[in-house]
């Protein structure tokens, strides 16, 4: 699972690892050249030896209070295991691979693909047709070409990221499918089919469309088409759980000792609803592997687990790993991956299928961890260990660079923005100051910020073809997007890609540093000022128009001081998962910060009245003095752009 870090919202903290594309299931005889390499056998008693030795130590480090694990390879089952509680209670309660029910978040989205599949393999639907004739409600677009299931599948709709609501108030009534695709949907802002950017939104609108077409509520569908025909005999998407799931239903933490989080309510619900067992995951996975049509004919299986999306649309991105439908594409060991990561606030899961090994293995966790690493951590050392141990390398050959490496390094260094990002909202301004940054690296090599190891530290990337390239000491691959040597896109993984950062952005964090620091400074010195006055004795001497023009920035400076607390209370919403604050905090906000930036307008006023004031107390202080007047000027111009090209103006206060 790609460890990737943009600040500083949550959402974005954890991503999802990789996937491949079309293959045929392996048997068993085609198995023995792996054991002529070295690789243990892929055997019950192996892969709980190595479980065994693995789990339980990184889950007390980590501070992870339960994990529930399923291996699957030719045909059957290899293991299901459980390890710590799914109950930390006074009497804590063992995890059960075969009874006790984990969250898997996004891998939900897998079943929704699944869904889509079977109705394309009856006829009833068509990838590439517009999925506006499928639909009962007009949907809100920017761009002529028209989305397809095909782009709702593969995160290529174009959709803008919204945070709000994905994870709901636990005691409120989760809004129904059609209410969370139809109420305050998100902008469109790429043209479909040309920029992964992971969505939420598309995949409940494909339930959507399931939903309308199969004459069936999505969750009905699900649990006959997919639960019930796969064998996943306790899994359910319901939400909150039905009386007969709730006792088997493990707890979340946040950590170890932590009180529980209550149950997630997740909207839309087909984007990371379900709950499920080892066994149930166990069933999915073979089901997804099997020729045998239990849920997909072989040809819907060979389309599902290819690209969704060529050279044409991505451009140079198809150099690199891109989308199935549903699936992250993966390579590692020159063996292919097919895989979804899954994360609420509590649950945190993952998913390899290795479709021309037919294996695959599953993980979830209950609790977050003491770091806010610690699943990725431990995913990663799973998703690993796993391919190493079982499909190793079959040669050492070191990366080698292209001769353009270091000229194409040059090109590429830079600040970038992520795709899956608000636009339209004050969101704006959250992900313009959580730049990715490429810089070079020793030789001809460069880092991305987004792209760590376990420790944090940037890898290496180094080309290993024309603008392609290859982490040094990892799997990770990054292809990228350009015209006559400048950058369009970098495809970070296949849902997520950077983008140049606009200069007017840029800009931005220092801008707002700045002007921040002169305002605030200026805040305080106001009334520390007029203590010293009174303290002394010696009252301001100044015109009417000038106390006034004081007077009104001062205004400003106290809209400012009120303006910040109320954003805080939507940044703490923002970064927690709470429910989101109430509109009147927003518009009071944005009302109160458009009134700070009109602070520009005494303050300039001031600074003309200062610079042709009568010199009275000598050159240098009036000097300073409008000096001074110049610097807070500037600081509220700077507040005024930061707040226009920031978003927080927006019209829009649905993030």
């Amino acid at each position: 699972m790609l460890l990737i870090r943009v600040r500083p919202l949550r959402a974005l903290a954890t991503v999802l690892a990789a996937i491949l594309l079309s293959g045929a299931a392996m048997s068993s005889a085609a198995a023995a050249p792996i054991a002529e390499r070295g690789a243990p056998e892929l055997s019950t008693a192996d892969v709980d030896g190595w479980l065994d030795g693995l789990l339980p130590a990184a889950l007390e480090r980590e501070g992870i209070v339960g994990a529930t694990v399923s291996v699957v390879a030719d045909g059957a089952v290899v293991t299901e295991r459980g390890y710590g509680f799914a109950d930390q209670g006074a009497e804590p309660t063992e995890v059960d691979p075969q009874r006790t029910l984990f969250r898997i978040g996004s891998i939900s989205k897998l079943v929704t693909a699944t869904t889509v599949l079977q109705l394309v393999e009856d006829g009833a639907l068509d990838l590439n047709a517009p999925v506006q004739q499928y639909l009962d409600f007009a949907l809100r677009t920017r761009f002529e070409w028209p989305i397809t299931l095909r782009h709702l599948l593969s995160h290529t709709a174009g959709f803008e990221d919204k945070v709000a609501g994905v994870i709901g108030d636990p005691q409120a009534d989760p809004p129904s499918l059609r209410d969370a695709v139809t109420l305050d949907p998100p902008e469109q802002i790429f043209e479909p089919g040309t920029v992964p950017a992971y969505s939420n939104y598309s995949n409940g609108l494909a339930a959507y469309i399931v939903e309308r077409v199969s004459g069936r509520p999505y969750a009905d569908y699900v649990q006959e088409e997919v639960f019930d025909a796969a064998g996943m005999s306790t899994a359910t998407s319901a939400q909150p759980l039905p009386e007969d799931r709730r006792t088997s239903m493990s707890k979340g933490y946040v950590h170890s000792g932590s009180a529980e989080v209550p149950f997630e309510i997740n909207s839309p619900a087909p984007a990371g609803a379900i709950a499920a067992t080892a066994s149930d995951m166990s069933a999915f996975m073979l089901a997804q592997l099997s020729e045998d049509g239990e849920l997909l004919e072989p040809a819907s299986l060979q389309l599902m687990r290819s690209p969704a999306l060529g050279a044409r649309e991505l451009g140079g991105l198809a150099d690199g790993p891109r989308m199935a439908l549903g699936y992250f594409e993966a390579d590692r060991n020159g063996h292919r991956i097919l895989s979804h990561g899954g994360d609420l606030t509590a649950f945190h899961a993952q998913l390899d299928l290795y479709p021309d090994d037919d294996a695959g293995i599953f993980i979830s966790l209950n609790s977050t961890g003491l770091r806010g690493d610690a699943t990725t951590a431990i995913r990663d050392a799973l998703s690993h260990g796993f391919a190493d141990r079982y499909f190793p390398p079959t040669d050492d050959d070191a990366v080698q660079p292209t001769a353009s490496a270091a000229a194409h390094a040059d090109a590429v260094v830079g600040s970038y923005q992520v795709s899956r990002r608000g636009e339209s909202t004050f969101l704006r301004l959250f992900f313009a100051l959580s730049a990715v940054d490429v810089s070079r690296s020793t030789g001809d090599a460069i880092t991305i910020s987004a792209l760590t190891d376990t420790s944090g530290a940037p890898v290496d990337l180094v080309e290993v073809e024309p603008w392609v390239w290859q982490e040094v000491d990892g799997p990770r691959r990054v292809a990228i997007d350009q015209q006559d040597g400048a950058v369009q896109a970098i495809g970070l993984n296949p849902a997520f890609t950077l983008q140049p950062m606009p200069a007017t952005r840029q800009a931005l964090p220092v801008i707002a540093a700045l002007s921040l620091g002169v305002l605030l400074i200026t805040a305080v010195s106001l009334p520390i000022g007029a203590a010293l006055r009174r303290w002394y004795g010696r009252p301001r001497v100044s015109a009417v128009t000038e106390r006034r023009l004081i007077l009104l920035r001062a205004a400003s400076l106290l809209a400012l001081i009120a303006a910040g607390a109320l954003w805080s209370v939507a940044a703490a919403a923002l970064l927690s998962d709470s429910p989101p604050p109430s509109d009147l905090v927003f518009r009071s906000a944005q009302i109160l910060t458009a009134i700070a930036a009109l602070g520009v307008v005494p303050a300039l006023l001031l600074l003309v009245h200062r610079a042709r004031r009568p010199r009275q107390d000598g050159r240098a202080r009036q000097v300073v003095t409008v000096v001074s007047a110049a610097l807070v000027a500037l600081a509220f111009s700077g507040l005024a752009y930061v707040a226009v090209v920031g978003g927080l103006l927006a019209p829009s206060i649905t993030y």
